[in-house]
């Protein structure tokens, strides 16, 4: 009956499939006139956050009313605890470190420098790491420790317990020097 109709008014019939749609769009209509009507009268120019009880202003151009705090007295209360205050850790110093003594341990070798061209030029290496941003920088003397060969100046930075801590540093070491690497100090 449909279709006849149709087809008396335009040329081509699209098929069966028309009608459920032409329902579905029209359902949709009302659907969105029922929600803007059910919005039009709720011009507030405040929204109460129940969180902290604060009033919010919204940008509609109209001055701003107060709005009593909403009732919180059925909300659960949460216990709130603040961490103890901790130090702020110390500055990097720019001193070279010494390695304990008597201590065995692990490191990060950071350059090796020829004793041949004296201690002074391990300072200026030591120095430079210091500068780049590394901390617990110092410098060993090769042939004073059994597990390095002899006759450097290693540059290192930190002074670990295990292999493992130093490998956890290394790769901060390596943003600046590339060729660093971790090595067993034993004396």
């Amino acid at each position: 009956m449909l279709a006849t109709a149709w087809r008396r008014r335009f040329r081509r019939y699209p098929g069966d499939w028309i009608w459920p749609v032409l329902g579905l769009l029209i359902v949709a209509a009302l659907a969105a006139a029922v929600g803007i009507l059910a919005t039009q009268g709720n011009d507030s120019p405040t929204k109460t956050r129940a969180e902290t009880q604060a009033s919010v202003p919204l940008s509609t151009g109209i001055a701003p009313t107060t709005s009593t705090p909403a009732d919180t007295s059925t909300l659960p209360t949460v216990p709130t605890t603040t961490a103890p205050e901790q130090p702020p850790p110390p500055p990097p110093s720019n001193t070279l470190i010494q390695w304990p003594a008597g201590q065995n341990g692990w490191t990060i070798v950071l350059s090796s420098i020829p004793q041949s061209a004296g201690r002074e030029a391990a300072v200026t290496a030591g120095q430079k790491a210091l500068s780049a941003g590394l901390t617990d920088v110092g410098i060993l003397d090769s042939s004073q420790f059994s597990s390095l060969h002899t006759g450097y100046f290693v540059v290192f930075t930190g002074v670990y317990e295990s292999e493992n801590e130093a490998r956890a540093a290394l790769d901060t070491a390596q943003g600046s020097y590339p060729q660093s690497y971790v090595r067993e100090i034993i004396q």
